[in-house]
């Protein structure tokens, strides 16, 4: 085209084989790397809870189920039972008045 006595060309961007694949490598390294701050944020966030367990008390008349219903409410009571026995290393379900029992952490 002419304009002004001046010729204007068009001209469109074209890539070559090995352009295209630098630019979709570079897509990639970026998207790796983006998801990579994303889960280690997320993992920084989630860290090992800070502190000892819970624990109570076992008093007089206590049963594993009791427990269970009282401390770990909202939750099926054999699995809660089980989830005791399992932090406590108990291989039967018999505790004593005094006994120390370490709870599960609140999720």
């Amino acid at each position: 085209m002419v304009a002004n006595g001046f010729r204007r060309e068009e001209t469109s961007l074209r890539l070559t084989r090995r352009g295209r694949v630098v630019v979709l490598g570079f897509l990639i390294l970026v998207a790796s790397l983006a998801s990579a701050v994303l889960f280690t944020t997320a993992s920084r966030a989630e860290g090992p809870p800070v502190g000892p367990p819970p624990t109570i008390v076992v008093r007089s008349g206590d049963t594993l189920w009791d427990i269970a219903a009282r401390m770990l409410p909202g939750r099926d009571g054999r699995f809660a039972v089980d989830e005791l026995r399992r932090l406590n290393g108990l291989s039967g379900s018999v505790v004593q008045p005094g006994d120390v029992l370490i709870l599960p952490r609140a999720a």
